[in-house]
C-alpha cells in the first residue's frame, strides 16, 4: 500500500507562514505528481498547487505569489510554503498523490488524512 502523512499545519495570524509537508511511503515504484488541496468548512474541496514529477507547477489564482510548491524527490516527499496567510486561507489542507505501486502498471490516486490550518487573530 500507499501513504501520504501531512504534517506542519496549525494556527497563524494574518500575514504569517506555514510550511506543510507530505511524505508518501510504502510500496511505491514511481510518483507522478503530488499536489495539495483544501477544503474549507461548508465548501468543497479545491486545488492549491499542483507538481510533476518534472517540476511543472500549478497554483490555483487566490494563492498564486503566495504559496510554493516543492518536493524532495529522494524522500518522496513534498512541500507547500504558505505566506502572508489570510483569513481566508483556513481550510483542511490534504495531500495528494499520483502514483505507481511496485508490481502495477497504472497510477492511482491517494489521498492523506489531511492537516488542519486556521489564520486567525
Amino acid at each position: 500500500q500507499v501513504q501520504l502523512v501531512e504534517s506542519g499545519g496549525g494556527l497563524v495570524q494574518p500575514g504569517g507562514s506555514l510550511r506543510l509537508s507530505c511524505a508518501a511511503s510504502g510500496s511505491i515504484s514511481r510518483i507522478y505528481a503530488m499536489g495539495w488541496y483544501r477544503q474549507a468548512p461548508g465548501k468543497q474541496r479545491e486545488l492549491v498547487a499542483h507538481i510533476t514529477s518534472g517540476g511543472s507547477t500549478n497554483y490555483a489564482d487566490s494563492v498564486k505569489g503566495r504559496f510554493t510548491i516543492s518536493t524532495d524527490n529522494a524522500k518522496n516527499t513534498a512541500f507547500l510554503q504558505m505566506n502572508s496567510l489570510k483569513l481566508e486561507d483556513t481550510a483542511v489542507y490534504y495531500c495528494h498523490g499520483y502514483i505507481t505501486r511496485i508490481g502495477t502498471l497504472s497510477g492511482m490516486d491517494y489521498w492523506g488524512k489531511g492537516t488542519p490550518v486556521t489564520v486567525s487573530s
